[in-house]
């Protein structure tokens, strides 16, 4: 079985995406690539609480409102990808994982070179959008 992780794609009221700048750690899998949000289920932990989980560890809150967008089988995980909208100042947030947050427009977004193979979810967000 593989392993599961989480993670999440906030968006803000001017659509930008909420990256993460992972550490810049050798022993850390993609250091300094932008990411989303999230990470690995616990063992005897749901996809839903552990995004919630998550959030509250690496930025100190959660959104209200999260909502599953789609399960990706990626070839070296099972990962739970959720959206929420949220709007807040970078710079106000104190990050206990990762370098910095930033905001980023979806053009910004699918440019970057994401960890994990995270442009998937940033294409496939994009086009449900547009269906929208």
């Amino acid at each position: 079985m593989k392993p599961e992780g989480t993670s999440i794609l906030i968006t803000n009221k001017a659509n930008q995406v909420l990256l993460m700048l992972r550490d810049d750690r050798p022993d850390l899998p993609y250091p300094n690539m932008w990411d989303l949000p999230g990470g690995h289920v616990e063992p005897e932990e749901t996809p839903d609480t552990c995004i919630k989980r998550e959030l509250r560890e690496e930025l100190g809150f959660c959104p209200e409102t999260i909502r599953p967008f789609g399960v990706y089988d990626f070839p070296d995980r099972l990962e739970y990808v959720y959206t929420a909208h949220a709007d807040f100042d970078p710079d106000t947030i104190c990050i206990t994982e990762g370098q910095k947050i930033c905001w980023f427009s979806l053009a910004e977004a699918k440019a970057l070179e994401l960890a994990f193979g995270f442009n998937l979810v940033i294409v496939h967000w994009e086009e449900s959008q547009s269906l929208a």
